[in-house]
């Protein structure tokens, strides 16, 4: 039997580790997992670009609003205007959809725009609120710019709401609300459609548009 080079045989051991690599880090399920930490941020904002992306103004806390619930204490800025939001004290007293969702994540862009049809439709009953769990708010801006996507939402850079609701390091999740500000159902997937939001939601929070 004619024995193979030692070259081909170094080539192929290379190719098997590369593939056997290749196989460990590509990520599982329908989400994407989160990139590992950033060395910088983004640059400043500019109001161009938040002009431009038309997003719809945060919520505000109304008077006298109690913040409870994991996500007590949690301030982050408000992508419309860079403007900080008192996450929870925002929330209190209307149930809410918090969707985490980051640039580089592809399903997340296939379920944005079907979000913002959702809050078009269940109107002032919920909360649609969206979370950039990444420190890039101008490509975030950009983006949403492009799908035409015009909810509110917050940058939360160092993905604190995910680890205070105990989601995992995968995008998109979504995070629905209680209007006492405790957390109802974490929802580790992509919505499929508008009516899946809708089910999801009034099965978990009772609100049904």
């Amino acid at each position: 039997m004619k024995q193979v080079p030692v070259a081909v045989r170094w080539a192929l051991a290379g190719l098997i580790t590369v593939v056997a690599l290749a196989v460990a880090v590509w990520p599982r399920g329908g989400g994407e997992t989160a990139p590992g930490p950033q060395v910088q941020q983004s640059a400043q904002v500019s109001d161009a670009l938040r002009a431009a992306a038309g997003l719809a103004a945060c919520p505000r806390p109304a008077p006298g609003a109690s913040a409870t619930g994991p996500l007590a204490g949690r301030t982050l800025d408000c992508l419309a205007d860079g403007e900080p939001v008192d996450l929870a004290a925002a929330l209190a007293g209307k149930p809410a959809l918090l969707n985490l969702w980051a640039y580089w994540c592809g399903p997340c862009r296939q379920e944005l725009p079907d979000l913002q049809q959702y809050a078009q439709r269940a109107g002032d009953a919920i909360t649609v609120l969206t979370v950039h769990s990444d420190p890039q708010a101008a490509t975030a801006l950009s983006l949403l710019t492009d799908l035409h996507v015009t909810l509110p939402g917050v940058l939360d850079p160092e993905a604190g709401v995910r680890a205070a609701v105990g989601a995992p390091a995968v995008l998109p999740v979504s995070v629905l609300v209680r209007a006492d500000g405790s957390i109802a159902e974490v929802v580790v997937r992509r919505f499929t459609s508008v009516d899946d939001i809708a089910d999801t939601v009034a099965a978990k929070l009772g609100v049904r548009p």
